[in-house]
């Protein structure tokens, strides 16, 4: 690990030297993209990488936005309704998802229940991305 302490996430853990045990279900919750998604987990970031775990109530998601780090996104509970490039998917338990740098997305959980899902970016940005105009 750096020096560095600051998370480059606002209310992220950062992993410190020596440190390589989390436990998510005591890691402080934050907002995936406040600014434009519903999104709220524990995000624990390292050097290089950063985690996640967010769940979007039924209903719920993010408008389009994008992000300069690409991210893959892991779906553990529920059905996960999203436009990715301008191309529609719908994930489920079980299902990765890819988004590249830089491409416009947004996405929902379905109207009969939340989504859970795991997530992980690149650490060259922070974990908040920019809505789209």
């Amino acid at each position: 690990m750096s020096n560095e302490a600051a998370p480059r996430t606002q209310g992220a853990t950062r992993a410190a030297e020596g440190e390589y045990l989390f436990d998510l279900g005591t890691v402080a919750k934050i907002m995936g993209g406040p600014a434009y998604s519903t999104a709220h987990g524990p995000c624990v970031e390292g050097d290089r990488m950063m985690v996640a775990v967010m769940r979007m109530k039924a209903g719920t998601g993010a408008v389009q936005h994008s992000h300069p780090n690409e991210q893959w996104i892991y779906i553990l509970e529920g059905t996960f309704q999203a436009t990715i490039g301008g191309k529609a998917v719908e994930a489920k338990p079980g299902s990765v998802i890819y988004i590249p740098a830089n491409t416009m997305h947004d996405g929902r959980a379905s109207a009969d229940g939340d989504v859970v899902f795991f997530t992980c970016k690149d650490a060259s940005y922070g974990l908040h991305g920019i809505k789209a105009a």
